[in-house]
This record gives structure tokens, C-alpha cells and sequence, in this order.
């Protein structure tokens, strides 16, 4: 017979969530009691207590958030670490993140979704009322909202009213004030969005050297003028090769099927599609006849031939290799799509690599700046098709020590793993950024 005992008064957090977790553990694993009479209100008990913990939850979350830890461990967002770590969708970690930040800002939605007097919805539905409100308006908002959900009124109808208050400051003011570039660093890139009433959009922000370029690259041959009737300025002009690089508009929309040479010959050999997605080989054949067809060279050991040294940056026909066999950046958990990533040497370009397709992976922006930042952190997998695999291994500390490179070489991937750290050893790797090319 197992048995939890804690002194409620004296438990550290640690010990409380240890509890908690053994508690719910041995629920799940009860059967139901048979009268549904009891279910409904075992139902609603639990609910409100699970309530509760979504709110101790979110208190956890909002402090990981607010140091940015996550990027120490290798996450682009506390949103990826989320999804990554605890399974959630996109929709539910987008969620408890906007709580987290939200919370600090609504002392009575914290102080009484913490007791159990407010359930979770009231209180998203409310941090979400509030997301574009300043300090002043959210206070008011905050007690104009609970006073709705103490006289009955449903979490939609709160909503409801949450939406009628942003439109009203909105109205009030004109327009959304825009953020205080002051307090921006200027180290990063970033752009900000601001929705107005009738569906536009104001578009802020700031690009460092390197994307300024990348940007100029990609959008200024679009943005010449197209002829004596142009009555575009250059702003308007540059606005729509925006607009037609993010919709696909320059370029035609391929079908990437992947299949075998004897499958055109007539061979039962399905293709697939580039997420493995398997194509039936007749509808490969008569894709063939209304498609065009690129071959794809292959070396003696399977893998796409190389370039070399010749050039830095990955030609367009390896960066379309590479969305086949990829369909998101190389790093394990992180859902950017290949076509939206860098490319990035494996072996590192500044280390003498060559821009081989065998050494070159996707790589989102914030990914490949962190295996550059962080070689000594990156542990590298490549399986017996050729793909790699990325693991950003978390910071080095007491309970994660640096490994013994002296007894352990970092290029030996099947050394046994010590038990003081991940079970995937350290290889120091240096990536290199390249920009995704339209």
C-alpha cells in the first residue's frame, strides 16, 4: 500500500508537485465509480481543482518566461519548450504563455483563480480581453469582466464584452501607440504587427546588417518599376514583392513528388511526398506527363554528390534536395518548415566544411544562431538515409557537468552516456547562417 505524507506548511514547491503528481497518478489509474450522480460531482470537484493547479502552472511558466531560460536550453520560444517538452499544441501553449505574461497585470484574476472562485476559462478569456490594453484600461477592464462573470454571464459573452472594450480604446485613441524602440537593444531583428478595426495592419520594425542585406537581396529586384504606368512609390512597390515572396507569388507552386527512375518505367514502385506521404506509382506516371522532372544525381555511396569548397552558400537545386528530405529544421522539436529555415553546415563552414549536401541541413534563424553560439552543446545524429538530427543539450552545471573530452572524445557518438547528464554525448559543432533564398 502506497501512501503520500507532507506537511502542507513546510513543503517546498518541489515537494508539493511531487505530491500532486503521485496523487493524480493513482486517480487516473482507479476505475470510475459506477453512479453517475457521483461522476458529475466528482467531475466538477476535480475540474475546479485541476483549475487551481492550471493556475500554479501558469505562475511556473510565467517565471521561466520572463529569464528566458528556455533559450539556454536551445528553444526558440517558452512556446516551443512547451510543445516540445510537455506535448501541447500550439493553440494550448500559446495559451498558458499570453496567462503567464497577462497574470502580473490582473492581481484579481491571479488572486481568485489561485483560491478556486474563477475557472480557467474566465480567466484566458480575460487575459486575452487585455492582451492590447495598457495598465490604466486593463484595471478597468479587469473589474468591468469579473463583474460580468459574477452576474452569470458565460465565458463567450465575457468575451464578447472583452472584444467591445479593445474596439472602444481603440476608437478612443485613434490607433494602437507602437512600442518604445528605446528600450530595444538593436542587436536582433524584429517586426511587430498591429491589427487596426477594419482588418489592416500598421508594420514596424528593425533589421540587423545581415538581414538588411538578405532583404535587399530578395525584394529590391521586385521592387522595380514596371513600366511608365507605374504610379507606385518606392514604399508602395517594395510593400507588394513583400507580399508576393510571403504568398508565393514570384514563383510557380511545384509539386515535389519523389520517386525512382523504374517507376517511370513502368515499375509498382510508389513515390512519396517530401512528410513520406506515399504516391500510388500510376499516379506518379501520369503526374510525370504534366510536370516537369529533375533528376537527381547520386553519389557511389547514395548520397547526393558535393560541391566543395566552390561556394559558401547552398545552390537552389540543394536547397530543393533538401526540402525533400526534410520537412522541418534539423533541430529535434522545432516545427519551422524547411522552406522558411537557413541552411546550415553540420560541420561548419568557418571550420574548413564543404558545402556538400551531405553536410548541410535546415535551419531556422534562431537554431542556427545557437549551434553557433553554443558548439559545445550540440550533439548531432545523422541515420543511415543521410538525414541528421540536432539535440541542443541543456546548460553545463552541477547537475548536468561538462563532459570529459579527455576520456571521451566528442567524436565518438556511441561512447556510453554518463549517468549525471542526457544520455546524448557532446559534439562540438559550429554552424554557419545562410539565407533562404526566394
Amino acid at each position: 500500500m502506497r501512501s503520500v505524507t507532507i506537511d502542507l506548511d513546510a513543503a517546498s514547491p518541489g515537494q508539493l508537485v511531487e505530491a500532486a503528481s503521485a496523487v493524480v497518478l493513482e486517480l487516473a489509474g482507479r476505475p470510475a465509480v459506477e453512479s453517475p450522480a457521483a461522476c458529475m460531482e466528482l467531475t466538477q470537484s476535480l475540474g475546479r481543482t485541476l483549475d487551481v493547479g492550471e493556475a500554479a502552472l501558469s505562475s511556473l511558466i510565467g517565471v521561466v518566461d520572463r529569464s528566458g531560460e528556455v533559450r539556454r536550453w536551445g528553444f526558440s520560444s517558452t512556446s516551443a519548450w512547451l510543445r516540445k517538452q510537455l506535448g501541447m499544441r500550439t493553440g494550448r501553449a500559446n495559451e498558458r504563455v499570453l496567462l503567464s505574461r497577462q497574470l502580473r497585470r490582473l492581481p484579481l484574476v491571479a488572486k481568485q483563480w489561485a483560491s478556486g472562485e474563477l475557472p480557467l476559462g474566465y480567466a484566458s478569456t480575460i487575459a486575452h480581453a487585455v492582451n492590447r490594453l495598457n495598465d490604466d484600461d486593463t484595471a478597468a477592464a479587469e473589474a468591468s469582466l469579473l463583474d460580468l462573470k459574477d452576474q452569470g454571464f458565460s465565458a463567450g459573452q465575457v468575451a464578447r464584452a472583452g472584444e467591445r472594450i479593445g474596439e472602444v480604446v481603440a476608437d478612443r485613441d485613434d490607433t494602437e501607440e507602437p512600442p518604445a524602440e528605446a528600450k530595444r537593444p538593436f542587436k536582433r531583428s524584429w517586426v511587430e504587427k498591429s491589427k487596426s478595426l477594419d482588418g489592416a495592419a500598421w508594420v514596424k520594425g528593425w533589421l540587423s546588417p545581415e538581414d538588411a542585406a538578405i532583404f535587399d537581396d530578395v525584394l529590391e529586384p521586385l521592387a522595380t518599376p514596371t513600366g511608365a504606368g507605374d504610379d507606385r512609390d518606392h514604399a508602395q512597390r517594395v510593400a507588394d514583392a513583400l507580399i508576393s515572396v510571403l504568398s508565393q507569388g514570384h514563383q510557380r507552386s511545384p509539386l515535389m513528388v519523389i520517386i525512382q527512375l523504374q517507376t517511370l518505367h513502368g515499375a509498382n514502385v510508389p513515390g512519396r511526398l517530401p512528410d513520406g506521404t506515399p504516391v500510388p506509382a500510376p499516379r506518379v506516371r501520369q503526374l510525370a506527363l504534366n510536370a516537369g522532372v529533375s533528376a537527381l544525381i547520386l553519389g557511389p555511396d547514395g548520397h547526393p554528390l558535393y560541391l566543395g569548397r566552390t561556394t559558401r552558400f547552398a545552390t537552389p537545386r540543394q536547397r530543393q534536395v533538401l526540402r525533400a528530405l526534410y520537412a522541418t529544421c534539423v533541430v529535434d522539436g522545432c516545427d519551422i518548415p524547411t522552406g522558411l529555415c537557413e541552411i546550415h553546415h553540420v560541420d561548419g563552414w568557418k571550420l574548413g566544411a564543404s558545402t556538400d549536401i551531405d553536410k548541410l541541413a535546415p535551419a531556422c534563424g534562431f537554431h542556427n544562431r545557437w549551434i553557433e553560439d553554443n558548439p559545445d552543446r550540440v550533439h548531432t545524429i545523422r541515420d543511415p538515409n543521410g538525414r541528421y538530427t540536432i539535440h541542443c543539450l541543456p546548460p553545463w552545471d552541477a547537475k548536468h557537468p561538462q563532459p570529459d573530452t579527455k576520456r571521451n572524445p566528442p567524436n565518438q557518438p556511441n561512447r556510453p552516456s554518463q549517468p549525471d547528464r542526457p544520455s546524448w554525448p557532446s559534439e562540438p559543432k559550429e554552424g554557419d547562417r545562410q539565407p533562404e533564398g526566394p
